[in-house]
C-alpha cells in the first residue's frame, strides 16, 4: 500500500480541547433506528429542556472556542423543540450543524429549520442502519438515498450538506465507488466522512475497570463478543481504497491519535474539481492559510462554510501562491479549457473528504483517543468525548482496560 504521507507532510490541524472548530451537543439519545456500532444507548424518553441544552451551551461558552455546534444524538429531529435549539445557537454565533439519519425530515421541516438558523446537514447513511424500506440494500444501492437528501437540500439553497458512512470491515469494497458518488454530486455534496467502524473501547485479552470497580462486557451498551470481525481497520486502508479510483489522492491535515503521533484520527483531503474530473487536492499549506486567517479574523477555527463559496472554488487557485498543490490543481483546470473551451462555464467545486478512525486499544490497554477531537460535548458541566458519553453516564469517567496477561 502506498504510504506517501506522514505527520511531517500534512498539516496538523490546530484543534484542542479549548479552542476546536465543533463541538457536540446531545439534546436527546432518543433515536428511529438502532444502527450496527452505535455507542448511544437509545432512551426513548430523554428529550433534555431548553434549560438544560442552555446550560451545556453556557459550557462551551465558557470553556470552549467554537466555530459550529453538531446538534446529534439519538436523533435530533426527534426533539420537539429543535428549532428553538438552532436558534440558542445563532444567538451564541455559532453555526449549528444537525446530524441525522434523515427519516423524519420533509420539505416543510427542512423549511421551518434553514428559518431558524440552520447552517448545514450531516447525514448518517450506511448499510449498517436496518432503515424501513431500505433493509439489504448496499452501499452503491444506497446512494439513491442520499441523492435525495442532498438534492432537497440543494432545493431549498443555502444550506451544507454533508455525508456519514460508517465503515465496517464487509463494505470496505464500496469506498471506492462512494468517493466516485461524491465527485459526481461534488456541486451539491460539500463534504464525504467515512467512519471506520469500531466497538466501543472493548476487546479481547484485557479487563476493564471503572476506578476499582471491574466491569463486565455487558455492562457496556456497545460491546461485541465477535472475535472474527476486524476492528482494526486504519485511515490509510481507506485511503488505499480511494485511490484504486484516484490515485492521485492526497491528504492534508490531520488530527493525531492521544497515544500515537502517526494514527491518523481524523484525516482531511480538500479536492478541487467538478462532476467530469477532479482537478487536484490541496496541500497543507492551503489548510494552514484557511485556518490561520479564520482564527485571526474570527477567533475560532473553520468547520463548515457555504456552499456558494465552495462552488467558488476557481478563486482557492489565488492561495496557489502559497501551496503547490494549489497550483497543479489550478494548471490542470486551465489546461482542461484549452481541450473543452465549454468547461470554462462549469463551475469548479471544492469538496472535503474525511476519514475519522475513531479509539484504538494498545497491547498496554492505552486507548488511543482522538487528539484535539471536534466532537466533544458536555456532561456534568465538564468537556468529555462524546464517544465515551455512555460510560460517564453510568460510571462518572472512562473505562480503563487492564491486559489479562
Amino acid at each position: 500500500m502506498k504510504n506517501d504521507f506522514s505527520p511531517g507532510t500534512l498539516y496538523r490541524l490546530p484543534w484542542n480541547l479549548a479552542d476546536n472548530s465543533i463541538s457536540w451537543l446531545e439534546p436527546t439519545s432518543k433515536c428511529n433506528l438502532v444502527c450496527d456500532g452505535c455507542y448511544r444507548e437509545n432512551r426513548n424518553s430523554s428529550h433534555k429542556s431548553l434549560d438544560e441544552i442552555a446550560d451545556e451551551l453556557n459550557v462551551f461558552e465558557r470553556l470552549r472556542k467554537t466555530d459550529a455546534v453538531s446538534i446529534a444524538g439519538g436523533e435530533p429531529l426527534t426533539h420537539p423543540k429543535l428549532p428553538e435549539i438552532i436558534r440558542m445557537i445563532v444567538k451564541k454565533g455559532w453555526k449549528p450543524i444537525v446530524n441525522t439519519n434523515g427519516i423524519l425530515l420533509d420539505k416543510t421541516l427542512l423549511q421551518e429549520l434553514k428559518e431558524a438558523g440552520l447552517y448545514g446537514f450531516t447525514f448518517h447513511v450506511d448499510s449498517g442502519q436496518n432503515r424501513p424500506g431500505w433493509k439489504g440494500k448496499n452501499e452503491i444501492e444506497l446512494n439513491e438515498l442520499r441523492l435525495m437528501y442532498a438534492e432537497m437540500v440543494a432545493e431549498i439553497g443555502g444550506i451544507s450538506c454533508s455525508f456519514n458512512a460508517t465503515i465496517y470491515p464487509e463494505t470496505m469494497k464500496y469506498v471506492t465507488e462512494l468517493a466516485e458518488w461524491a465527485q459526481k454530486h461534488i456541486d451539491i455534496v460539500n463534504v464525504m466522512v467515512f467512519i471506520i467502524f469500531r466497538m466501543g473501547i472493548m476487546s479481547q485479552g484485557f479487563d476493564y475497570f471503572a476506578g476499582s470497580k471491574k466491569i463486565e462486557q455487558n455492562d457496556v451498551h456497545y460491546i461485541t463478543d465477535e472475535e472474527t470481525r476486524r476492528t482494526d481497520v486504519t485511515a490509510h486502508e481507506v485511503v488505499a481504497e480511494i485511490r484504486k479510483s484516484y490515485p492521485e489522492f492526497k491528504p492534508c491535515a490531520y488530527l493525531n491519535g492521544t497515544g500515537s503521533t502517526d494514527s491518523y484520527k481524523w484525516l482531511l483531503t480538500g479536492r478541487l474539481g467538478n462532476k467530469h474530473e477532479v482537478f487536484g487536492y490541496v496541500g497543507a499549506k492551503f489548510m494552514e492559510v484557511v485556518q490561520t486567517m479564520k482564527h485571526i479574523f474570527t477567533g475560532s477555527y473553520l468547520a463548515y462554510s457555504k456552499p456558494w463559496t465552495q462552488n467558488a472554488a476557481v478563486t482557492y487557485f489565488l492561495i496557489g501562491v502559497f501551496d503547490k498543490d494549489v497550483r497543479k490543481a489550478a494548471k490542470n483546470y486551465f489546461k482542461s479549457l484549452i481541450f473543452n473551451p465549454k468547461a470554462f462555464f462549469s463551475k469548479v467545486s471544492y469538496q472535503s473528504v474525511l476519514v475519522i478512525q475513531p479509539v484504538d486499544i494498545f497491547e498496554t490497554g492505552e486507548q488511543n483517543m482522538c487528539d484535539g477531537c471536534p466532537d466533544i460535548t458536555v456532561w456534568n458541566g465538564q468537556l468529555v468525548w462524546s464517544c465515551r458519553l455512555e460510560e460517564q453516564i453510568k460510571w462518572g469517567q472512562n473505562v480503563r482496560c487492564v491486559p489479562t496477561n
